[in-house]
């Protein structure tokens, strides 16, 4: 039971240095560092993530469900009666925050090659499709919105070295371009 542990610990050590390394690196982390900093052999670290891009892979899957536990939780609200443009800010809110702690983390998914999950694209694209098609029922979003206008203003989310209160800026300003006005 205690051996579980260890490789239950180092591999949370592990993911944990990897983020920080990616994230001030970018693709440059090289795998020896990252053991280094998460205070484990190299091979320790091969034995739980043999290739980088696994490593890799496994970051994109921390992210996916920190992304659909937010998602998820928005659409059940909105299927719930909730307002739409109410989830819609949380979920601008959520992304400009995560944004800003995953910069680093973020490019180098995409350089890798990993960014391109079609499974995780079309779970995602399903969910706001639901928030966008219920705030255009309600009358609080535009109705010539569509996913593809949520996505495009996502994908200019600001970056860490962007202070907060520029990134709740960039919340209202990305939500003044969808809403009719009559949004709360």
């Amino acid at each position: 039971m205690g051996l579980r542990a260890d490789a239950a610990r180092n591999r949370a050590n592990i993911l944990r240095a990897a983020r920080t390394l990616i994230a001030a690196r970018g693709e440059r982390a090289g795998m020896d560092d990252i053991a280094r900093e998460a205070g484990v052999a190299v091979g320790t670290l091969y034995r739980h993530f043999p290739t980088k891009a696994d490593l890799v892979g496994a970051i994109v899957d921390e992210m996916s469900a920190r992304m659909f536990e937010a998602l998820d939780g928005a659409v059940e609200r909105v299927d719930a009666g909730g307002a739409a443009v109410a989830e819609l800010t949380t979920l601008f809110e959520w992304a400009a925050d995560a944004a800003g702690q995953d910069r680093g983390v973020k490019a180098a998914l995409r350089n890798l090659g990993m960014a391109d999950r079609p499974d995780l694209e079309e779970r995602a694209l399903g969910g706001l499709a639901r928030i966008v098609a219920a705030g255009q029922r309600e009358g609080t979003l535009r109705p010539d919105v569509t996913v593809g206008d949520v996505v495009l203003l996502m994908s200019t989310l600001p970056d860490d070295d962007v202070p907060e209160p520029a990134r709740r800026r960039w919340v209202e300003l990305a939500l003044r371009g969808l809403t009719t006005g009559t949004a709360p």
